[in-house]
Parts: structure tokens; C-alpha cells; sequence
């Protein structure tokens, strides 16, 4: 056995090399499996989508904030992976009473370069780690922001409006896109709820509807489009913004196929399917 601190600067007592693991978080499912760890990832939360033909054939252990505890104790986990953010904190406190339970912090870029790396090294996949978040950072290195920072609103869910506020990975990433959040420094914590009028307010000059954690849909896009006919509106792929594991690689090709398609700006609604 050996002692590890994870990303909340706690200490975890893990086995030398894990070979029964849960994760409890999607992005860092994926990064298993790209890790190699096809036999020793157990269990998988009902959220947990990449790689398909992987994922389906692992134990579900519940959803990111609630678990099976019982499905949790009949694996018998040596490792859990979870994330301060995805996760509820007294769900976490409680497995980590009879189980090891690692948890990543993640808000910035070297954050999500750490969390890889650290993980290799938890799993005894040192070498993989390390390639996959250099070609993250090369990738990344790559990404130029837009020649004028571009005014938008990042939404998260509906029925209320929530959007993407400062100190999340979202902001980060809209960041190094050359996007700038037109909800950063609100007063209202980092995912808040806003109405039209705040949104009229915000002086935006694009609103990306994101695909997760709500699925917005083209109709959603339409109705918004026509409330505030002054904006262009996008449905954007969540999981580009979000997910901070190996999904990373794919991320920089996809947001300058994004900055290709709306810049320059265009005033008035437009027609915008899913980048």
C-alpha cells in the first residue's frame, strides 16, 4: 500500500497498483480506458457515455451526486476516482469511510494536465499519461484566440436559465478561445441563474446553448433566437467545454471550427446547428 494526495491536497492509501476501480465522473471514465485500465475500471456511473463499446459491458453505480452504495460495496473497490465539482461532497465523505476514494479539482487548463498525469500515476500508467496530456498541451499551444474577443453567454440548462459564471473549466476553455464570458464576476456564485432581462443586460453578442448538462435542441435555440432576435445563437458540443481527461485531445479542433463559423460576428438571428 502507499499514500497519495489528491487534487484536494488529502491523503488517499491505494494499493501500489489498482486493479479495481470505479469512477465516478465521465471525463475521467474516458481517461481510464485511454489509460488502458479496460480489465481494472469495475464500475461506471449511468452518465458515463465514452468509450461506448467499453462502458456498456461495466457495472452502473448510480449518478454522479447519488449512488448504489450496495452495487458500490459488492465490487469492493481498491480505488475511487471522483471530482469535487461532479460530485457531492457528503456522497464522497461517506464512501471514503470504507473505501479509497481519489478526488481531481479541476477549473484551469493545468488543473485538467495535472489530473491526467496524477491518474497515470495512481494506475501505474505513468508513460500513456504523459503522452496523452502532451498532445493536449501541444494541441492546445496551437489555439489561437479570436483577433477580437467575441461577447458570449454560455447556458447550461433551462427552466430557469442557468449560465456558466468565472472559476469553472467552461470559463476557462471560452477563455483560451478568445470567447469572453459575459457572466464572469457576477455576484451570484459560478453557475447562475438568469432571467431575459439579465440577459438583455449582459450586453452579449452570442449565446451558446450548450448540450449538456441540458440537452438543448434546435427548438430551444429558435425560441431563444426569437426573445433576443439581436443575437446569434448556437448549440455548441458540451462536451468539448467541459470534460477535462483525454477528451481534451479532440477539443481545439472543434473550437476552431467554431471560431471559423462565427467570426466575424453577424448581427441579427441566424441559423445555427449544432458546431
Amino acid at each position: 500500500m502507499r499514500t497519495v494526495l489528491d487534487q484536494m491536497n488529502s491523503e488517499v492509501i491505494i494499493p501500489s497498483r489498482p486493479s479495481r476501480i470505479i469512477s465516478l465522473v465521465p471525463s475521467q471514465t474516458e481517461l481510464l480506458f485511454d489509460l488502458g485500465l479496460d480489465a481494472e475500471v469495475i464500475g461506471v456511473t449511468d452518465y458515463c457515455v465514452h468509450p461506448t463499446e467499453k462502458v456498456h459491458r461495466k457495472r452502473r453505480v448510480g449518478g454522479t451526486k447519488k449512488y448504489r452504495l450496495d452495487v458500490i460495496r459488492e465490487l469492493q473497490p481498491d480505488l475511487i476516482v471522483g471530482n469535487k465539482e461532479e460530485n457531492e461532497r457528503e456522497s464522497l465523505l461517506q464512501l471514503a469511510e470504507s473505501h479509497s476514494v481519489w478526488i481531481s479539482d479541476v477549473r484551469t487548463l493545468g488543473d485538467a494536465l495535472a489530473m491526467i498525469r496524477q491518474v497515470g500515476e495512481l494506475v501505474g500508467r505513468e508513460d500513456p499519461a504523459h503522452r496523452i496530456a502532451g498532445e493536449i498541451e501541444a494541441a492546445f499551444s496551437e489555439l489561437l484566440p479570436l483577433a477580437r474577443p467575441l461577447r458570449v453567454g454560455y447556458f447550461i440548462w433551462h427552466e430557469p436559465y442557468m449560465v456558466v459564471g468565472e472559476d469553472t473549466f467552461i470559463h476557462e476553455m471560452l477563455s483560451c478561445c478568445g470567447f469572453a464570458n459575459g457572466f464572469a464576476g457576477i455576484d451570484r456564485g459560478r453557475y447562475p441563474k438568469v432571467t431575459l432581462e439579465q440577459i438583455r443586460a449582459a450586453r452579449l453578442e452570442a449565446i451558446f446553448l450548450s448540450s449538456e448538462p441540458f440537452p438543448f435542441r434546435d427548438e430551444h435555440r429558435r425560441a431563444l433566437a426569437a426573445e433576443l432576435p439581436e443575437l446569434d445563437v448556437y448549440l455548441v458540443d458540451g462536451e468539448m467545454f467541459s470534460w477535462f481527461g483525454s477528451r481534451l485531445r479532440l477539443a481545439v479542433v472543434y473550437f476552431q471550427r467554431l471560431q471559423r463559423e462565427i467570426q466575424p460576428p453577424r448581427g441579427g438571428s441566424t441559423s445555427h446547428d449544432r458546431v
